[in-house]
């Protein structure tokens, strides 16, 4: 619990500093550098890319190593960080916009779908249940919940296990249990409420063990198992470490040997707007919110 505790307080505080960097016409790469940086300096890792998603685009967009994309006026972003230590994983989101306030109805509506969900969570609560208030409470506002995403269990140097938390009423029995940790993360769309399979993210996760003949590669490789295990990173981040030919070279050979697999981004289905918020919890006797 003292790992869960110190990394919880540093996700709230990478989150806090996150919104500092998500400033109109500042650089997205700067920003998410930074945001890892700073998860670093704490004494923890990233437990996956930090994700900085913008309007219809719901999750899975961190930078290239070259990316000279900078955030606009009007922008809804996503700001959805891991932090990690010994395997124990921390997870939160928060949605901003860029100077204006046009989206606020969009941004709320997922916050208080958090909020509501949180209330009714305790040991033996069904998970369609928590979908359901999520799905009501967006619904409120006018808006659809995106049931194609949804919360999920973390540990063990796992970003996504069981138990999966819905984001509508799936009608799903399945009630939680006393010593999981979970996430809740709402996403609320002006959409159609899916998402699909977008454009390569640049973000990857080993698939199995192998090896391979290439030095390069090999040396990537090594350094891929002994620095994230099996949580995510991107080309981003190996270029820190590597010339970005040589990490371009070893991600293709490493993709092609189906070592690694290499994530889509996620827009919404219609392009509609996406706002989200995430909050990671203890179940127990008395549910702890980790990451608050």
């Amino acid at each position: 619990m003292e790992d869960y505790i110190k990394i919880g307080k540093i996700a709230v505080e990478a989150k806090e500093y996150s919104l500092s960097l998500v400033k109109e016409d500042k650089s997205l790469l700067d920003a998410a550098n930074k945001i890892e940086e700073f998860i670093i300096k704490k004494g923890a890792i990233p437990a996956f890319p930090v994700s900085l998603a913008k309007n219809e685009i719901a999750a899975h967009y961190t930078p290239l190593p070259e990316e000279k994309t900078t955030f606009n006026s009007g922008d809804i972003v996503k700001i959805d960080l891991g932090v990690c230590i010994n395997g124990y994983i921390a997870d939160t989101a928060i949605t901003t916009e860029i100077k204006t306030d046009n989206n606020k109805e969009l941004i709320k509506s997922s916050r208080e779908a958090l909020n509501e969900a949180i209330k009714i969570v305790q040991i033996g609560t069904e998970l369609g249940q928590i979908g359901k208030v999520i799905e009501e409470t967006i619904s409120s506002f006018g808006f659809k919940s995106i049931k194609n995403l949804s919360g999920h269990g973390v540990g063990d140097y796992e970003v996504h296990k069981k138990p999966t938390i819905p984001n509508y009423d799936n009608k799903i029995k399945e009630k939680l249990e006393k010593g999981q940790f979970i996430t809740i993360e709402p996403f609320a769309t002006t959409g159609s409420g899916f998402v699909k399979e977008g454009k390569p993210s640049s973000i990857y996760a080993l698939q199995r063990k192998g090896s391979m003949r290439n030095p390069i590669s090999k040396r990537i490789l090594e350094f891929i198992e002994q620095e994230y295990k099996i949580l995510p990173f991107s080309k981003r981040q190996l270029t820190n470490k590597f010339p970005l030919p040589q990490v371009n070279m070893a991600l293709k050979e490493l993709e092609k040997n189906n070592i690694i697999k290499e994530y889509s981004q996620l827009p919404e289905k219609t392009n509609g707007l996406v706002s989200q918020h995430e909050h990671t919890l203890l179940i127990d006797d008395k549910v702890i919110i980790i990451t608050k």
